[in-house]
């Protein structure tokens, strides 16, 4: 038998060992691999209705206490008049209030994605800081919040 040859199953378990445990040593801490899973990630969005007139509730269902449910002035639904930051980790979710709701998506990176088509009305695509400027986004008998 040549004990000099790597094919010894028993050199060969002792070399696999050794580079198991020594290699983590040659790897800097600032590049080591991230092994959080990407959609497990949180991310600090901040929701900003404070420019909705008159002041209401709002809600992301799942997420925040919902407006639907009970009587909002006895609620912990979140007013209008007040931002809030909301840990919330990447996909869709949807804003709310009494008069209209949208859908937006966290991404992979934490940014915010919208319907260019609400872009009247919301403000923060591609940042963390998503701001509602209008009480309604669809055709009402009323004046729209935004200049036409």
């Amino acid at each position: 038998m040549n004990l000099s040859s790597l094919n010894n199953p028993f050199r060969l378990g002792i070399l696999s060992l050794l580079v198991l445990f020594i290699s983590p040593l040659f790897v800097s801490s600032g590049h080591a691999v991230d092994n959080v899973n990407p959609l497990l990630r949180e991310f600090p969005i901040t929701v900003n209705p404070g420019a909705l007139a008159p002041p209401t509730w709002w809600h992301v269902p799942g997420i925040t206490p919902l407006i639907w449910t009970k009587d909002p002035i006895s609620s912990d639904a979140y007013k209008t008049s007040e931002s809030k930051t909301l840990n919330l980790k990447p996909g869709e979710y949807r804003f709310g209030t009494f008069t209209f709701d949208f859908l937006f998506k966290v991404t992979l990176s934490g940014t915010l994605e919208f319907s260019p088509t609400l872009d009247q009305c919301v403000d923060g695509r591609g940042t963390q800081v998503l701001t509602i400027r209008c009480s309604h986004t669809q055709p009402y008998p009323q004046e729209p919040d935004y200049p036409k």
